[in-house]
């Protein structure tokens, strides 16, 4: 049977100071790539990622600086996708956007986080009808499916991202949700910044003594 208990809370994971702007993703983002080379064990991978002068500078121990994102969302695709789901996404997301519009390189069990014009709520989305259609025919998850129907997606893989837009903070953010549905234990963050920080932290492990916020 699957059920869910409540939330976890991680409000540990809350940034010490939330990157919102797009310079404070940018400046984020380029040290998550430096980090994320430095825990890759996959040659193959390394040669995707990198060119040949990168690739011998990172033999050599060198610092390589790698952006593993998108080109920025322009504004009127950001405001675009806002109105096609009637909400305004909170100041972390919408500086993520205009930063990178998307990320595929997150942990082992989220492929990505979407492109704004791919996020969606996860009602309507196959995955997540399936996902909430299961959780309804079972007793006692009503909650659980209300989360579902009034959640935004915004990465997925075997795993779900979600952003709860009733949920919001003083800061404007709303409240971020890691859920994997084949334990059935959501774990909620103060921030979609809280979550990403955390997705790559949990992976990787958080190196000794570095504070990426």
């Amino acid at each position: 049977m699957i059920r869910m208990s409540d939330p976890t809370e991680r409000e540990d994971n809350a940034v010490a100071a939330v990157p919102t702007s797009p310079q404070e993703w940018r400046d984020f983002l380029e040290r998550y790539g430096e980090r994320y080379l430095k825990s890759c064990a996959d040659d193959d991978e390394l040669v995707d990622l990198l060119d040949e002068d990168q690739l011998d500078a990172f033999d050599r121990g060198e610092r390589v600086s790698v952006w593993l994102g998108e080109a920025p969302a322009r504004e009127e695709a950001l405001v675009a996708s806002e109105e096609r789901l009637g909400v305004r996404f909170p100041p972390s997301l919408r500086g993520f956007f205009l930063a990178s519009d998307g990320w595929a390189h997150l942990d082992a069990w989220v492929e990505g986080v979407h492109p704004c014009g791919r996020v969606s709520w996860m009602r309507d989305g196959d995955a997540g009808m399936r996902v909430t259609e299961i959780y309804e025919s079972i007793p006692g998850n009503e909650d659980d499916v209300q989360l579902f129907r009034r959640s935004v997606e915004v990465a997925r893989g075997e795993d779900f991202w979600l952003l709860d837009p009733t949920d919001v903070g003083p800061d404007g953010e709303w409240a971020a949700y890691e859920f994997a549905p084949k334990y059935g234990n959501p774990t909620k963050f103060p921030s979609f910044a809280a979550l990403f920080h955390s997705g790559y932290d949990e992976d990787e492990g958080e190196e000794e003594g570095e504070d990426l916020a």
